[in-house]
């Protein structure tokens, strides 16, 4: 059977999904297009209880596509840049990634919340949203639902920082003559790429600061993004060892290594030396327009694939989950850029 035989049925579908979800998103970029991509998905999966010859294309479109998201990302780094630029605020970075991942790791203790949804929910907020989600998703072996919950939650603190983030600033005293303190709050406390554009211009338009603080925080935003790689790596041994005590027997590293991550890395590097070499970075932007509409491609699989009324039935205890981590990272931030004297 063909690649097209089997799965076009299901890619079309996706693609009819996606397309749409593409467009509302560029108009409502807070939302953004994954998201709008899962909650059509959901919805057209209510009447479409059999999938029928369309599911293989479905799957390899919330699996295999997902990865080359992940993949297509990694030109969107010039990691010199990336590195010199985002240094200042590297022990922040690190600090608030640790809280969130240590947050999501106790309150799973306490919480009815299977241990794969609260991964997803510390991983994407700590490091950059559904980027972080799609890389850390097939690494634990997560399904669709658990994809799809993570997603929202993450959606819903996404639009929460984006509205009440410059409020905040502007009460706590941030400098209103340069975008650099704010940037820095913006780049490490807000998760997903969209919200953290709307909350820094959005500062920008208040104090007619152009785009100071914008291009802050995406820099900032860009060096959260590395982060990925090391996560990712140590999921796979967690989830090597995970598999050495279910089966009794070794794994062998291969089967579990995230193999997409090396090309991630290897598109790191090749806009890095070309960038160097005198070649313009704007050439890399078809090519991370493509792996975020693969992003939300992925999403209306995904989407496809969950039942949404078990997903509004378990959602409390991700939800809760989700603002103990973006609280958590929000006082992280705060605590770390007034000890260092960035506001």
């Amino acid at each position: 059977m063909t690649f097209l035989a089997k799965n076009g049925r299901g890619l079309l579908l996706c693609l009819a999904i996606a397309v749409p979800a593409w467009f509302l998103g560029t108009l409502f970029p807070v939302v953004g297009g994954p998201v709008i991509a899962i909650l059509l998905g959901m919805l057209i999966a209510v009447p479409l209880k059999d999938q029928g010859r369309m599911a293989p294309g479905i799957k390899f479109t919330s699996k295999k596509i997902l990865q080359w998201a992940v993949i297509l990302l990694g030109f969107g780094l010039d990691l010199t840049v990336v590195l010199h630029t985002g240094r200042q605020s590297l022990p922040i970075i690190v600090c608030t990634i640790t809280v969130s991942l240590l947050i999501a790791f106790l309150l799973y203790k306490v919480l009815p919340i299977p241990s794969k949804s609260a991964t997803l929910i510390g991983v994407g907020s700590s490091i950059c949203g559904g980027s972080a989600i799609a890389a850390a998703a097939p690494v634990i072996h997560a399904d669709d639902e658990e994809v799809a919950q993570s997603i929202s939650v993450i959606f819903f603190f996404n639009v929460l920082a984006a509205i009440l983030f410059p409020i905040l600033g502007n009460f706590l005293g941030f400098s209103t003559t340069s975008g650099e303190g704010f940037g820095i709050f913006a780049g490490t406390a807000v998760n997903d790429t969209s919200s953290v554009t709307a909350a820094a211009a959005t500062w920008d338009s208040m104090w007619g600061l152009g785009s100071a603080t914008l291009d802050k925080a995406v820099t900032v935003k860009l060096t959260r993004t590395l982060a990925i790689i090391p996560i990712v790596l140590v999921l796979a041994f967690l989830q090597a060892k995970k598999g050495q005590r279910e089966q009794g027997e070794k794994v062998r590293l291969r089967s579990i290594f995230p193999f997409f991550i090396l090309y991630f890395i290897l598109a790191s590097l090749i806009t890095t030396v070309a960038v160097s070499l005198g070649v313009d970075a704007s050439v890399f932007s078809p090519i991370k327009t493509l792996s975020k509409f693969f992003i939300v491609l992925a999403m209306a699989a995904i989407g496809l694939n969950t039942d949404i009324v078990k997903l509004v039935k378990t959602g409390g205890a991700p939800l809760a989950l989700g603002a103990c981590c973006w609280v958590g990272i929000t006082i992280t931030s705060l605590v770390i850029q007034h000890l260092l004297g960035l506001w």
